[in-house]
Parts: C-alpha cells; sequence; structure tokens
C-alpha cells in the first residue's frame, strides 16, 4: 500500500528526510499563473483540528516546471503533481506540459473560487491532454460524492483522492471577528476523518478506481480504517506539521495492527468494512417482498 502525503501539508525540499519516508511525493498546487494566495491571517488552529486559508499560493507553472520539479526529482521519489486552475483549458494545458508523474487534479480547494465547468469535464479535457495516470481530488461536501465519482471515472479519471478539507469558521475569543484573513477557511484534522472515512466507503461502493484516502490520519489504526473503507493508498495530512517521523512511525502501526487481526497486508483488509452492508443487502435481496 502506497503511503503519501496530503497536497500542502509538507515540504520535500525543506523536509527531505521526512519526504523520504514516504513511498511518493504530491506537490502543492500548481496554477498557470504565480499567486502569492490570500491575505493573512491563513492558518487558524481549533480545538480539533487546524482552518487555512492559504489560497494556492505557488509560483505559477513555468517557475515550478523550470526549477521546482527538477530539484525534486533529485529526492528519487515517484512525484504526484497537484494541478489547479480556474477553467478546464488551466487545468489541461499544465497536464499536457507534464511528464513521468501522476497527477492530481485539485478539483475541490475550499479557499479559491472553483472553475465553472463540473468535475467531469475538467477531467475530460485533461485526459485528452494527456496519458499520464490522473486523479481526481473530490471535495467531501458533494451531496453525493458517489455520484461525482462515477462522473468523473466515465470521463477517465484513473483514481480518487479522498478527501479535500472542508470550509469552516473560527472567531476570535475577545473581538468575535473571524480568525481568518479570509473568514473561512479548509478544516482538517482528527474531525475529518469520519467525513473522509464516509466518503471513501461511498465511492468504494460505486466504483473500483484505486483510491487515496485522506483526512485525519495520525496513527496506524486511523490508516487501517480508511484501508478497511476502501482506500488503495493512504496521504499524511495535518500531523505533518507537527510529527517529521509521522510516515515512518504510521507505517509501523499500520503493519502492527494488520498483524495482530491477522492480515498479511493492507490490500488483505482492504474494503473489509464492507462486509456487513453486503451481507445486509444479500438478505434483502433473497427475502420475498411483502
Amino acid at each position: 500500500m502506497l503511503l503519501l502525503n496530503a497536497s500542502g501539508c509538507l515540504d520535500a525540499l525543506i523536509a527531505p528526510d521526512t519526504a523520504r519516508q514516504l513511498d511518493g511525493f504530491v506537490t502543492k498546487t500548481v496554477t498557470p499563473l504565480p499567486r502569492e494566495g490570500n491575505p493573512p491571517v491563513r492558518i487558524a488552529e481549533t480545538e480539533v483540528g487546524m482552518l487555512n486559508s492559504i489560497g494556492l499560493a505557488n509560483p505559477g507553472r513555468d517557475r515550478f516546471l523550470a526549477e521546482t520539479l527538477p530539484r525534486l526529482r533529485e529526492l528519487g521519489l515517484p512525484l504526484w503533481v497537484s494541478v489547479g486552475g480556474f477553467s478546464a483549458q488551466d487545468y489541461a494545458e499544465t497536464c499536457a506540459l507534464l511528464e513521468d508523474v501522476t497527477v492530481e487534479l485539485n478539483l475541490s480547494c475550499p479557499n479559491v473560487d472553483e472553475a465553472p465547468e463540473p468535475a467531469a469535464e475538467i477531467v475530460a479535457a485533461c485526459r485528452e491532454a494527456t496519458e499520464l495516470p490522473l486523479y481526481a481530488k473530490l471535495s467531501p461536501a458533494a451531496w453525493d460524492i458517489g455520484e461525482v465519482a462515477r462522473a468523473v471515472e466515465a470521463a477517465g479519471a484513473d483514481g480518487l483522492s479522498l478527501v479535500n478539507t472542508i470550509r469552516g469558521l473560527a472567531l476570535d475569543a475577545r473581538t468575535l471577528q473571524p480568525v481568518l484573513g479570509c473568514a473561512v477557511g479548509g478544516y482538517s484534522g482528527p474531525a475529518l476523518r469520519p467525513i473522509a472515512l464516509a466518503a471513501v466507503f461511498a465511492c468504494r461502493r460505486v466504483t473500483d478506481l484505486p483510491i487515496v484516502g485522506m483526512g485525519g490520519v495520525s496513527t496506524g489504526r486511523d490508516a487501517l480504517d480508511l484501508v478497511a473503507a476502501g482506500a488503495t493508498a493512504v496521504a499524511l495530512g495535518t500531523v505533518c506539521f507537527s510529527d517529521p517521523d509521522a510516515p515512518a512511525r504510521v507505517r509501523a502501526e499500520l503493519a502492527a495492527e494488520l498483524r495482530d487481526r491477522g492480515y498479511a497486508s493492507a490490500d488483505d483488509a482492504c474494503g473489509v468494512g464492507h462486509a456487513s452492508q453486503v451481507e445486509l443487502e444479500s438478505s434483502a435481496a433473497k427475502s420475498p417482498a411483502k
């Protein structure tokens, strides 16, 4: 099973030792033009997680390709490039310029205006532009995320990344005004985990695509839960800010969790959380209609 980082939660050039504990590195989201990001304050801690409103700050596509990507290749890790934009054409043009990477399409950043096209249309445009593997990163705010998963699969996605952060708000204890400069931001941390589990569970029921599960993972047991829900890979997010050894620790804890439950590998445990639902549905199908 692959262990990755969630996009934007680790700078591999600043923390290469942490990055090398992973099976692949996911870059910050790259947009066609440079972005300074949102006004400060951009990060706020809460009792059970973190809000961020970075706003896709990045040097832009040209500098990323000329400067950042070559330096990242020196790490010797498989690379995933997170691609963003404000139209289907933005996404497709960036994908066409990439080589020898997996592409994660950031279709769900809560801190910037979204492209007007639906997720499936963006995926279709990117599929026409590249033969590279395409993973669609979806929002947990989708009312029926399973339907979105089916749509992006039909459009040519090779996998899913579940989930992005979800919008949240924190108020200053003294002024009762929003802490973040943009008021709302993307919420991550332990409280996101049940939401991520529900999304992975729902999507696994409707698709056989590979799924990278993420959201609130800080222990091996957290990773196992995502695997049981149907994830074929797991990404670490907020925990990377506080624990530089998190990838190695979570990997070891996951191995112990699997061993204690009699699983030879994570692949053997993938999707086992669906067994009771499958049994219920089978029983219901066999029951005579009244």
